[in-house]
């Protein structure tokens, strides 16, 4: 059993290393805007991602002026002829770019380019086929707004589904299951490579796979180990930031209530080595429900970025929040499958909570106080 615990461990300090300079940021978005009523189409590229891509920054200080963005304008207009492509049965469309600058979504400032689509034989774009920035972040993904004389509806392109059917044949049920199919494969994926989500999990689950004895008389004894018990806790706390991030991430995703981004993630960062040092000294209680309720507001408002400023259209919005936010439920209920059953399990054994406990915790704030640092510079 100590060699699984070891291999627990390094597992953990692998994962987290590994961490560093992956899971840093929100996921990468593009967001393109199809009005298939006026033969447009506008396309919004982050300036962070189109920094990994082209030579923006050309005084390497890190940051990028609105010179250096005008500068850099032919070079975005090439990747975006090179890598956004509408077409119909007849062939490719031509785009003429009508209105260039920025916009701002929930993670910081984009390139906007709108164009005029003229394709071939005067008919309407039949697809789209999108290939950017993939090969750089294979996580990455264009949201899609396509609006025609049927109304609006909402869809993601990933690496293993670069095309788009812009031809709505679809009924109306249809298109909201198909929807909602789409947005529910991207919260479970959210959850799972978010990091910061899964380590701030972690901690808050670690105090229910320690023996109940253990906490309250500080010495360890097996037949303190119920699991009943444990179980109640764990439902408490996974129940408790469930019903925080979801409320949130309605109020943020319907435009009710918004954050800026920035703090949002540095808070999220902050909560993980906040949520550790409870676990050392319950400053704020060893009620973790508490503690994952309150944080589970902030980490709401992060679920929630992924689906801001898409889209005006109402019901397109609800199914499309109603499908991630599951996603992220089912993504969170894999996650605790997996991990508290064998954490329990080593909860049996004194080097666990004498010092794989302590190393996870250790490690996780280490990380934790990395990322808040990071990200604060982008406050």
């Amino acid at each position: 059993m100590m060699a699984a615990l070891l291999r627990l461990t390094s597992v953990f300090t692998a994962l987290l290393v590994f961490a560093l300079p992956v899971w840093a940021h929100k996921a990468s978005d593009s967001f393109i805007y199809v009005d298939q009523t006026k033969s447009q189409i506008r396309i919004d590229l982050a300036l962070r991602d189109l920094a990994l891509v082209l030579p923006l920054d050309s005084n390497g200080d890190g940051q990028l002026t609105g010179a250096e963005v005008r500068t850099g304008r032919e070079a975005i207009t090439r990747l975006v002829d090179q890598g956004v492509t509408l077409s119909n049965t007849s062939g490719i469309c031509q785009l003429t770019g009508r209105q260039w600058g920025l916009s701002r979504h929930s993670d910081g400032p984009y390139a906007a380019g709108l164009y005029q689509v003229a394709c071939p034989d005067s008919l309407a774009p039949e697809s789209l086929k999108y290939s950017l920035l993939f090969e750089q972040d294979p996580l990455h993904r264009a949201l899609v707004s396509v609006t025609d004389s049927q109304g609006e509806r909402l869809s993601v392109l990933a690496p293993d589904d670069q095309t788009l059917t812009l031809i709505n044949s679809a009924t109306t049920l249809g298109n909201s299951l198909k929807l909602f199919g789409t947005f529910l494969s991207e919260g479970i994926i959210h959850l799972l490579i978010g990091l910061d989500h899964i380590l701030f999990l972690l901690v808050l689950m670690l105090p229910a796979t320690l023996p109940l004895k253990t906490r309250r008389s500080g010495k360890h004894s097996g037949r303190g180990h119920d699991l009943k018990p444990r179980l109640l806790e764990l439902v408490g706390v996974v129940t408790a930031f469930t019903v925080a991030h979801s409320f949130t991430l309605a109020l943020a995703a319907l435009e009710i209530v918004t954050l800026p981004i920035a703090w949002v993630e540095t808070v999220i960062a902050l909560s993980i080595a906040v949520a550790a040092l409870n676990v050392f000294w319950p400053i704020l209680g060893r009620k973790t429900w508490k503690l994952a309720f309150g944080f589970g507001l902030i980490h709401g408002f992060g679920f929630a970025s992924v689906l801001g400023n898409l889209t005006s259209g109402v019901s397109q919005t609800v199914v499309a929040l109603a499908g991630f936010n599951l996603g992220v439920e089912l993504g969170q209920l894999v996650l605790l499958v997996v991990l508290f059953p064998l954490l329990y399990l080593c909860g049996r054994f004194r080097i666990y909570e004498r010092a794989a406990v302590p190393a996870m915790l250790l490690m996780a704030g280490a990380l934790s106080l990395y990322w808040v640092a990071e990200r604060a510079t982008a406050i």
